[in-house]
């Protein structure tokens, strides 16, 4: 007969996996590309530091929790990185979900069906904790890239123009603040790089 704990160590067990997960972002000092559990973990903390930039009554408990299982579904559908160009965006959110839907029909029935509602709340950007969760999503690339001389950015020919399209809206509709910060220092590391 299979436990609850049977299951809940198969799922910490797979959840393993996303540390084999490589992502287009690479770390801070450049090294070496980051991996989807370091990203997840980064993001957490990200949501633990920044909460100040958090609109008022956000949970920053349940932001920490969407930052944790957010990018679980990449164990079976990769990363798709954010400024690739020709992504065909319907196969990958089918991938994501056939994803979610054996990562987290792992657990138990009541504690999978709940980590997955998180999942899909995350997904959908709706809620205010979605939303600060999303932008930190989307703060914690761009962050990583000034640090590292832009390392990420470089191989997918990426500008100041296709930045702020891409992470602008996600930001300032979850948090004004991060975009206010780090906006005027991409657009300023990449007048360097053009001058």
């Amino acid at each position: 007969m299979t436990t609850d704990l049977d299951r809940q160590a198969a799922f910490l067990t797979e959840a393993c996996k996303l540390r084999g997960i490589e992502r287009a972002s690479k770390l801070a000092d450049g090294s070496r590309h980051e991996n989807s559990g370091e990203h997840s973990w980064h993001l957490a903390l990200a949501a633990l530091v920044l909460e100040g930039e958090a609109p008022e009554g956000v949970r920053i408990d349940r932001v920490i929790r969407m930052a944790l299982i957010h990018d679980l579904v990449e164990i079976d559908a990769g990363d798709a990185p954010i400024f690739e160009a020709g992504l065909d965006q319907a196969a990958i959110e089918a991938a994501e979900q056939a994803a979610a839907d054996r990562i987290f029909g792992m657990l138990p029935e009541a504690q999978g069906a709940e980590l997955r509602a998180l999942w899909d709340e995350f997904e959908a950007a709706e809620t205010p904790d979605a939303r600060f969760a999303k932008a930190l999503d989307r703060f914690q690339p761009p962050l990583l890239n000034l640090a590292n001389g832009g390392a990420s950015w470089t191989p997918y020919g990426v500008d100041y123009g296709k930045v702020e399209a891409r992470l602008r809206p996600t930001m300032e509709r979850g948090a004004p603040g991060l975009w206010a910060w780090i906006g005027p220092k991409v657009r300023a590391f990449f007048e360097r790089e053009d001058g």
